[in-house]
């Protein structure tokens, strides 16, 4: 799917109003897509459609609601599907938490990923149409202070690799693709936890983040999945690690 055949098109966001979801659905529109934003927050997604004007359609609901990824779908029929809604972890290590804070994520972030995948490949999605899973790097290497975060994420992966397999196996040519993005100061969801980690290794915020390198933004998620989708080369991949200098396949 070249760059210019974007434009027209339409792509459905869960999480836009904040974040990596929200830059996701800035590169969408910027290229020419229309964007349909689903978040909780009514009041940041109208900021968004104030912004996006008429290339963007607001819906605010709860991306975990198991009825709603049927509706949105049939409703919008979009060429593009980005996964990026998830639940914050409290950001306490193992002991300090009780089994619903660790098993939160399960209960969202898989919730979410299962539900999509599954309407996505029922439905079916037309033929070349594209699923984007976002991750997270803590899906590679764990996160101590995250409680179950780490396992969701993980589990996320492997359900869009499933869900692949089974497009694939049936030829149905939709394309799903996984990127797990590290760890960031630069987002609500990612400054709790280098505040978190900061502590726990006895070092200041500013401290731990320049141990981190060069941050990962918001901008740079959203132009990757832009590149996703239109670069050839890059569609022949299913993971991807996302950090600052850019995608990098797992596969």
């Amino acid at each position: 799917m070249p760059t210019q055949e974007l434009s027209g098109t339409t792509a459905l966001v869960t999480g836009a109003s904040r974040g990596f979801g929200r830059a996701i659905a800035v590169a969408l529109s910027k290229h020419g897509a229309h964007v349909v934003g689903v978040a909780r927050d009514p009041g940041r997604l109208e900021e968004l459609h104030q912004q996006l004007g008429g290339t963007f359609t607001p819906v605010a609901a709860d991306a975990a609601d198991p009825v709603l990824a049927g509706q949105l779908l049939d409703k919008y029929r979009p060429r593009t599907l980005v996964l990026n809604a998830g639940a914050a972890p409290l950001p306490r290590p193992v002991h300090r938490h009780t089994w619903q804070t660790f098993s939160r994520n399960w209960d969202v972030d898989v919730k979410i990923a299962f539900h999509w995948l599954r309407e996505a490949l029922q439905m079916p999605l037309e033929p070349g149409s594209a699923v984007v899973v976002t991750s997270s790097g803590a899906a590679l290497r764990g996160s101590a202070v995250s409680g179950g975060y780490a396992g969701a994420k993980g589990t996320g992966r492997f359900l869009a690799e499933y869900a692949a397999d089974e497009s694939d196996r049936a030829g149905l040519e939709i394309h799903v693709t996984t990127v797990l993005p590290g760890l960031t100061p630069a987002t609500e969801l990612g400054k709790p936890a280098v505040a978190a980690y900061a502590r726990r290794g006895g070092v200041t915020e500013a401290e731990f983040v320049a141990q981190m390198g060069e941050p990962l933004t918001p901008k740079v998620v959203g132009e990757s999945v832009v590149r996703l989708l239109t670069e050839p080369d890059l569609r022949k991949h299913r993971a991807f690690t996302l950090l600052a200098a850019g995608l990098k396949p797992l596969d």
